[in-house]
């Protein structure tokens, strides 16, 4: 049973009335689990007294409150309890009045999430040729002489070490928005790229020669040692050279920084028009992060908590205290769409989530941001525009 005071109080905050004194009263009584409980119930009776108002039809009432329910128990515990009323508001506002529009109207449009533009990872080879790659095919990959010098595996590129190439070619895979793939070079390197990103590499690493390869977007690399051939990623303006280790490289051309995630061993970072020099250049160390700085060229180092920055691999992606900008673009490169934020006041806003692509739709994830953070959006010419 609520207290009339509380009754009263919720009431009011549900209709934009209530003052600061109420809000401290609602923020310390739904602190309480029992009472947590009880706000729940709360909102989904008048909830279903809203709907019932508008005659709409019982059973699709109780089927959309159902979905309604099993997305809160998921959200509900993954905010901060003083965001709890914000929620509130924002969650029965969108049953409240977004079903009831959607029931006696029609579907709403701003569950008219844009479908994502089908691309194709293309293969690139040494004399231009483009060669599309499906994702669930099996194809041999062939040098300018028609050698076969690899194949694909399911969503994976093999290459042989045991074909006879005597000099360098080379060919460039690339990743198009919402999808990923990997690649298994002939030295025994694995790399993992992720949504929006190409990498350049030798066919083949010949005997005697830096194992070099050109990095645009981000990459996963578990690279095989070779004392003899150090591994070099060219990533813009900075080099990361290695001889066997697991790292992980963001080399987006929008972003500020290029960023190195040492998850074991060790690499070292120079410029690209320079030579390594271990006693002058900055080495990693396991569990930390270098941030090249592209415009004023320093590097700063500190230590993180790598399972966020290559949780990715696994189809999670974490943004913790990220600004707003970074996080849009990402979705944009995950989800394969267009998002245009005119509410720049949000730009730079830090805000934190964690997203499992291949589990939760874009539609879902935007929700989420409705919900817990009162962002509005809507969907115009097939792009999502934030208000």
């Amino acid at each position: 049973m609520i207290k009339d005071e509380i009754n009263i109080c919720l009431l009011k905050y549900l209709n934009n009335s209530a003052t600061g004194a109420d809000l401290d009263i609602l923020n310390n009584w739904i602190q309480k689990p029992s009472n947590e409980i009880l706000f729940k119930e709360y909102i989904e009776t008048h909830f279903a007294i809203t709907m019932s108002m508008n005659k709409a039809d019982s059973s699709e009432i109780r089927r959309k409150l159902l979905k309604e329910i099993r997305k809160e128990k998921n959200l509900f515990y993954r905010i901060k309890p003083k965001s709890i009323l914000k929620y509130a508001a924002v969650g029965f506002f969108f049953l409240g009045m977004g079903y009831i529009f959607q029931i006696i109207i029609g579907e709403s449009e701003l569950e008219n999430i844009p479908l994502p533009t089908e691309e194709a990872i293309t293969l690139e080879l040494e004399n231009g040729n483009i060669k599309i790659i499906s994702e669930d095919g099996s194809t041999k990959i062939v040098d300018v002489d028609g050698q076969v010098v690899g194949k694909q595996k399911g969503q994976q590129l093999v290459y042989s070490n045991d074909v006879g190439v005597s000099k360098e070619s080379y060919n460039t895979l690339t990743v198009p928005y919402g999808k990923r793939f990997d690649l298994n070079l002939s030295d025994g390197t694995k790399v993992h790229l992720n949504a929006g990103s190409s990498l350049r590499y030798p066919v083949k690493f010949l005997p005697g020669k830096i194992r070099q390869v050109f990095l645009k977007g981000e990459a996963y690399f578990d690279v095989a040692e070779n004392k003899k051939n150090p591994f070099i990623v060219n990533a813009y303006e900075l080099n990361v050279q290695v001889v066997g280790t697991e790292f992980n490289v963001v080399a987006y051309p929008e972003n500020v920084n290029t960023d190195v995630i040492l998850i074991e061993g060790s690499v070292g970072l120079y410029e690209s028009n320079e030579q390594f020099d271990i006693e002058k250049n900055t080495m990693l160390k396991p569990g930390f992060k270098a941030s090249f700085d592209k415009e004023h060229k320093t590097i700063n180092t500190g230590k993180v908590n790598t399972t966020l920055y290559t949780s990715w691999i696994d189809g999670t992606i974490f943004f913790r205290n990220e600004p707003f900008d970074n996080i849009i673009k990402s979705l944009e490169r995950q989800y394969n769409t267009t998002i245009i934020n005119n509410n720049k006041t949000l730009g730079n806003e830090t805000f934190n989530a964690s997203i499992e692509v291949e589990r939760e739709s874009l539609e879902e994830v935007l929700n989420y941001f409705n919900k817990v953070y009162a962002i509005e959006y809507q969907v115009v010419n097939n792009k999502v525009i934030i208000n």
